[in-house]
């Protein structure tokens, strides 16, 4: 928490400087502000909850700062500014916040309306609400104490929400309107400037031409939609815009669906009862096409995972016919026994163009790396690509080819099963390659150069196999992995002598046999491996037996020489028996 408000406090600093810039009145950054603060706060990652609450905070630090207090705690008393109040431009600031914070709750209510259509009717109250702070900002900068290209700002600023709300409502034309002017304006103070505002404006109307063209297909211009196409492949139109692309051409492709009925592939016409299905194939070409026109690596990853949700979900669009007709197969007699019906030859089409879409991408992710390989390493503590990373998309890529040769109805299909037994036999050869490429990092070089030869094996074993396949497509090259082969078997041999020479020339001390353990020899230093081991050799165990002197016994022989005195006087007599006896012993005579 203190860091969010350390980085709000530079952020404020900052956004002071611009604004009390001396240049003949008061001024405001307003674009410059606005995207920084969004970067900074949310925006980068799509948070506009995030952004709201900085807005909310920026809002009373400006309050508590200008004194401009709206009441206390215990009673609300709305003030307005007015264009006598216009001495500092943190005024200005103060209007801008309050739009920002109401167009980024609508920004916030737009992502939560796809699954809670109830808050469409409180965003567009927000984002009104925003026009009307854009508005009144507008009415205070024309003040003569603010500068000629503040207004302006202001008056793209309000333009371009006041188009958010229009393009909402559906309202085309007005919303084409309000973004023409902002358009306009941005580029009037591009032209006017050439440092980093000139980017900035640059980007702004970047942002604003597909919902211009967005407007004007809707309004009835068809020559849009091949712009909005143009946009797409170039990555534009991001946010929003992207969900309104995609949903239009949808709605283009239902149009065209109406009038396809059977598709055909390998030699079997199969009809298409599925108006998923005939959407997906309608724009497969437009797609591929895309794809192959892509601008850069991540616009064609975006395609390529695009094309493949789409897939997936007509796949299982069929999956749910497939049930239906086995339950009416069940019941009818009738049913053909040994033959794949219509639905599941269709089935195993859009299982065919998953699985080569798939292979496709990992090929071209593949082709990426390959050329990050061969770049020079950067930065020491950035991990770059390893063959290791090669390996793994080869197996993906195998394992595709092996579900390829697997789909229902193509058992027979011996053309299709020679090309995919063909491609999977390249592909082994490459990723054997990488395989061979890992080896040699960790220096292992026999194994490497076993399995370069291998390579050889199987791209020979292509090249022969191909001659008599002409008609096979997206192949990959073998005959440059041959050459790449023959270069690094050369590169390893060398790489192996030498290291094989480094380790001839270093001494190796040769190990002294000696048993005795190490509390005999303390005065004495050598290398004894076996210290080290499980088993040390550090003292005599168990230890040797030592002789020690017995404990001496005694033995009592004086007691048979010694005269004990008489004890006759001390032992009692013995009384006599009889009657007289007794007598004596009762009246006491015998004592």
């Amino acid at each position: 928490m203190a860091t969010v408000k350390q980085n709000e406090a530079k952020a404020s600093s900052l956004e002071e400087n611009k604004e009390n810039s001396p240049g003949g009145g008061i001024g405001l950054e307003i674009l410059q502000i606005i995207k920084e603060s969004q970067q900074l706060h949310g925006l980068r990652h799509g948070d506009y909850q995030r952004y709201r609450g900085y807005c909310s905070r920026r809002l009373r630090r400006l309050r508590k700062t200008l004194g401009f207090k709206m009441g206390n705690r215990h009673k609300f008393v709305g003030k307005k500014i007015t264009v006598e109040m216009l001495s500092d431009s943190r005024y200005l600031l103060l209007v801008l916040m309050e739009a920002e914070r109401a167009w980024s709750y609508a920004m916030q209510l737009k992502q939560e309306a796809n699954t809670e259509p109830r808050k469409r009717f409180h965003l567009l109250a927000r984002l009104r609400k925003a026009a009307k702070h854009s508005e009144k900002l507008e009415k205070l900068c024309e003040s003569p104490s603010v500068d000629a290209k503040t207004k302006l700002e202001a008056q793209a600023y309000t333009s371009y929400l006041t188009g958010m709300v229009e393009f909402e409502l559906q309202k085309w034309k007005c919303a084409m309107e309000a973004f023409n002017k902002c358009k306009t304006i941005y580029e009037k103070l591009a032209s006017a400037f050439t440092d980093e505002l000139e980017a900035l404006y640059r980007q702004r109307v970047d942002e604003i031409s597909p919902n211009i063209r967005y407007c004007a297909y809707n309004i009835g211009d068809q020559n849009a939609i091949n712009d909005l196409m143009q946009m797409r492949l170039t990555g534009g139109g991001g946010g929003m815009m992207a969900e309104k692309l995609e949903a239009l051409i949808t709605q283009a492709r239902t149009k065209q669906a109406a009038t396809m009925s059977e598709v055909e592939w390998r030699g079997r016409s199969v009809p298409v009862k599925i108006d998923k299905a005939r959407i997906f194939l309608l724009g497969l070409a437009d797609n591929e096409a895309a794809i192959a026109q892509a601008a850069n690596e991540e616009t064609k990853e975006h395609l390529y995972e695009t094309l493949l949700a789409e897939c997936r979900d007509t796949i299982q669009a069929v999956r749910e016919e497939l049930k239906t007709e086995a339950k009416q197969r069940e019941r009818s007699s009738d049913a053909e026994n040994g033959k794949v019906s219509n639905m599941q030859f269709l089935h195993s089409y859009l299982s065919y163009i998953k699985l080569c879409t798939l292979v496709k991408r990992n090929e071209s992710m593949a082709h990426t790396l390959q050329a990050k390989l061969k770049e020079p390493e950067g930065d020491e503590n950035k991990r770059g690509p390893r063959p290791q990373d090669l390996i793994r998309l080869y197996d993906i890529i195998l394992q595709s080819l092996a579900e390829l040769s697997s789909l229902q109805g193509l058992e027979d299909d011996h053309t299709f099963q020679k090309e995919v037994s063909l491609k999977t036999l390249a592909y082994k050869a490459y990723r054997c390659f990488y395989i061979a490429q890992s080896y040699v990092l960790v220096k292992k070089w026999s194994e490497a150069l076993v399995l370069y030869e291998r390579v050889l094996k199987y791209a020979k074993e292509v090249q022969s196999k191909a001659k008599s396949m002409n008609s096979l497509k997206d192949l990959p090259d073998v005959q440059e992995l041959i050459a790449k082969v023959n270069a690094e078997k050369y590169s390893l041999q060398a790489a192996a002598i030498l290291d094989t020479g480094e380790t001839v020339d270093v001494p190796t001390p040769q190990p002294i046999k000696d048993n005795t353990p190490l509390c005999d020899r303390l005065e004495t230093f050598r290398l004894d491996p076996s210290l080290v081991g499980k088993h040390p050799n550090l003292v005599h165990f168990p230890p040797d037996f030592q002789p020690i002197p017995c404990k001496p016994l005694f033995f009592d022989l004086a007691l048979n020489h010694v005269a004990f005195p008489p004890l006759d006087d001390k032992v009692e007599q013995k009384v006599k028996g009889g009657l007289t006896g007794y007598i004596k012993g009762i009246f006491g005579f015998g004592s």
